[in-house]
């Protein structure tokens, strides 16, 4: 845990760089599907290759929960460390 900081601090601070990260690869992601699902444009039936929903309803809700939950984890555990053990550990 960092010095001075409560353990939700740390936690929300992981969080949110975690879901950064993953907005920038939904961002990467989404762009590339996009590009790509013109090339398969003749496979799809019932939607268009660039259906909006589609694209910002799966990255927008399912993929930020997933990155949120995966954040969790290593937020928690870092938040159950004594910060004077972890100093002399470094």
């Amino acid at each position: 845990m960092a010095l001075g900081a409560s353990a939700g601090d740390l936690q929300a601070g992981i969080i949110f760089e975690t879901l950064r990260l993953a907005a920038l690869g939904m961002l990467v992601g989404a762009t590339a599907a996009w590009l790509l699902a013109r090339l398969l444009r003749g496979l799809l039936f019932g939607v268009t290759a660039t259906d909006p929903a589609t694209f910002f309803g799966i990255a927008g809700g399912v993929s930020r929960w997933l990155a949120a939950i995966a954040g969790y984890v290593p937020a928690y555990r870092a938040s159950r460390i004594d910060p004077a053990v972890a100093l002399r550990a470094s």
